[in-house]
């Protein structure tokens, strides 16, 4: 089926172990090893989008240096700057350190054992904001004509946006009978 590879030409690992790296650049180094371990496209994209972010920052001085140049100060200094500069989010601040981790060791064949001392950002405990039944009428009267009907449907059918935005009115009777409603073909979006 492959007749035209030559077997004596193709890298090989000991059993066990990744095959080695055949891209010399460091992406393709990091997409091949991706792709090996079958992670999914879309981590793929995640992952080369913030090595890149990492080494243009890094380089906005006008000097670029290759990430295996750098090490623990500078990828303190870019996990300070997306908490501090950034603001990202506690989810967002730990995919960067995994995949400084996984550039690091998977890729780059380095040992980090500076990395436990890298502080990790805490999430917050969210409290909910709960109306009383008085001040949740008065913002329902505030808000008029089809806004406000969808307002009210998700306030007290407890649906959700999208299934309100759905619905769509149908055999409307007179005016003392009530209508019936039936779900309208919404054309699924991908995103």
């Amino acid at each position: 089926m492959y007749s035209h590879i030559n077997p004596a030409k193709q890298p090989t690992a000991p059993p066990g172990l990744p095959p080695p790296l055949a891209s010399s650049r460091l992406l393709g180094q990091v997409r091949e090893r991706l792709r090996y371990m079958h992670y999914s496209l879309q981590t793929e994209k995640s992952y080369v989008h913030w090595i890149k972010f990492f080494s243009r920052w890094h380089g906005r001085s006008g000097t670029m240096r290759h990430p295996r140049e750098m090490g623990q100060i500078e990828v303190e200094a870019f996990l300070t700057m997306l908490a501090t500069e950034r603001h990202v989010s506690c989810s967002t601040h730990r995919q960067v350190l995994i995949v400084s981790l996984y550039r690091c060791k998977e890729v780059l064949g380095q040992d980090l054992p500076w990395l436990q001392q890298i502080g990790r950002p805490h999430t917050t405990k969210r409290i909910p904001t709960v109306l009383t039944r008085e001040q949740a009428q008065a913002v329902l009267a505030l808000v008029a004509s089809e806004a406000g009907l969808q307002i009210r449907l998700l306030y007290g059918t407890g649906m959700r946006r999208n299934e309100a935005l759905s619905l769509r009115v149908k055999d409307r009777a007179s005016a003392g009978t009530p209508s019936s409603c039936a779900k309208a073909r919404v054309p699924k979006t991908g995103w």
